[in-house]
This record gives structure tokens, sequence and C-alpha cells, in this order.
């Protein structure tokens, strides 16, 4: 980035990120002409969590008109880390590693490209990406530049919130897990990922980067170690182009957690 247009740059995601109240005619125009992409699930009764975690809980505390006569809404919210769209920070998986809320910003915003293997998957539903997935995306576009976000679409979120399409079973509980099945990240993709390229984030449209029937979670285990968290359940990859985009993603910033639900967008320029 420019020196010119990091100033720019810095006060658009203060205006994201603190919600500044700058009147509508009073915005400089930071991202210039283009689009939002909204690559975030919902969080609701059906958003999918991993098996042996709590799902998402809303209760209300209260809905409708006050005794004072004007209308007041509020609610309870839990559920696990882990679940929906989501970061994972790298003390997921990596004793001493980040943690969500000291991931750096600049490491969730950034130049983003996609790697579309749905294509590829065929019946395969533990399908791994590949170095030659990358390959054939770099033969296309040239070399991933360092510091890009990757995004590997493999297909998935087309069958959300169906969890047995969507990551094999319905079931609850640790006998679940064995009946997982969905795409992941090879670990010598992320391997190379890391030391090759020198992304600084990787997410995917899949409930974990490692793929369903993993057991050892090898690829977390190497991300974590290059401290590269990993965005999973991510939304309408589909509507991105493979790069040329900015994209934003913004956990909730849970002290010491190891991961926490994320709003992720992107900003695709017009041409």
């Amino acid at each position: 980035m420019s020196a010119l247009l990091r100033p720019l740059h810095i006060l658009s995601l203060a205006i994201l990120t603190l919600g500044w109240n700058i009147p509508a005619q009073a915005q400089p125009e930071i991202f210039g002409n283009g689009r939002w992409v909204d690559l975030s699930h919902d969080f609701a009764d059906d958003t999918i969590y991993w098996p042996t975690a709590d799902k998402f809980a809303k209760s209300t505390v209260f809905d409708g008109e006050t005794d004072k006569g004007y209308f007041y809404s509020a609610y309870n919210l839990a559920g696990a880390e882990h679940g929906g769209t989501h970061v994972d920070a790298p003390v997921h998986f990596a004793r001493g590693k980040l943690s969500v809320d000291k991931l750096p910003l600049e490491q969730l915003i950034g130049p983003g490209i996609v790697i579309r293997v749905a294509d590829r998957i065929g019946k395969n539903r533990n399908y791994l990406v590949s170095i030659a997935d990358i390959e054939r995306w770099e033969k296309q576009y040239g070399k991933i530049p360092a510091g890009s976000i990757v995004l590997l679409d493999t297909g998935s979120a087309r069958y959300w919130p169906d969890p047995v399409k969507y990551m094999g079973t319905a079931e609850r509980g640790e006998a679940a897990v064995e009946k997982l099945q969905f795409p992941g990240l090879a670990p010598e993709t992320a391997e190379f990922l890391a030391k090759k390229r020198k992304i600084k984030a990787v997410g995917l449209d899949t409930p974990s980067i490692d793929y369903g029937a993993s057991r050892l979670f090898k690829t977390h285990r190497i991300l974590f170690q290059h401290d590269i968290p990993a965005l999973e359940n991510v939304a309408n990859l589909k509507a991105l182009p493979d790069r040329g985009f900015t994209l934003i993603a913004l956990p909730m910033k849970i002290r010491g957690g190891s991961g926490g639900p994320t709003r992720v967008v992107a900003f695709v320029p017009e041409k």
C-alpha cells in the first residue's frame, strides 16, 4: 500500500471498527466504487457446531412494550467459541501462541484470493486441498503474494445449514466425530503456504481447516505454530472474484480465547 493511501486505509478501519457516527455526506470515498460481500453465516438455532461443542442459544430477556410505553428488546446469548463463521486463534492448537484477543488487526485484514476446488472433489467429501491445487491457481494468476489471506472454496457452503450434507452427520456427542466428512487443507499444503508463500491467514467453507476424518489435526498444528489463524465456516465465496479484493475478518475479542464468532466481509472494487 502506498504512503498516500495508508492514512485513508487506517481511517476506514476506524470507521468500521469503532462505529464513528459520521454523516453520510461527510464520509470520504475511502474504498472508492465497488461492492461489499458478506461472507458470514448468521447465528441461530440451526447454526452448525462441532458435535461436541455447545450450540448457539438465544434467550429473551424482554421483547415488547414496556410499562412506560416504549418498545424494548434484549437477549442473552451463549455458545461455544468454535461454531458458525468463526476464527481459530493459534493458541487453539499451539501452546503459548496468540489468543484471539492478541491477533493483530492487520493479520485479519488484507488482500484476499480464492482457490476453488469444488470441481475436483467429486464424491470424496474428505478431499484435501493440495499443493497442486495452489500451483494450478498460480499458473493462471502468478505467485501468491506474501501477506495474502487465502480462502478455499470447496463448494460446501451450498449445503448450509444441513448438517448431514455439510459435515456428514447431524448426530451430537463424541461418537458423532467419527462420522464427520468434509474437505480440508492438506498438512503439506499448510506447510507450503506458511513457509513458501508467507500468507497471514487462511479460511474455508467447512467446519474445520483439517478434513472431516482427521484425528491428529496436523493442519491446525502446522498453521498455528506459525501464528497463522484460520477462518472456518466462511460463507458466500462464490460471490468473490479469484483475486483483487480486500478481506476484513473481525472476531469477538475474547480475552485469552482460542477463537470466536467472526464477521467476515470483503470489498470488491469496480474495475
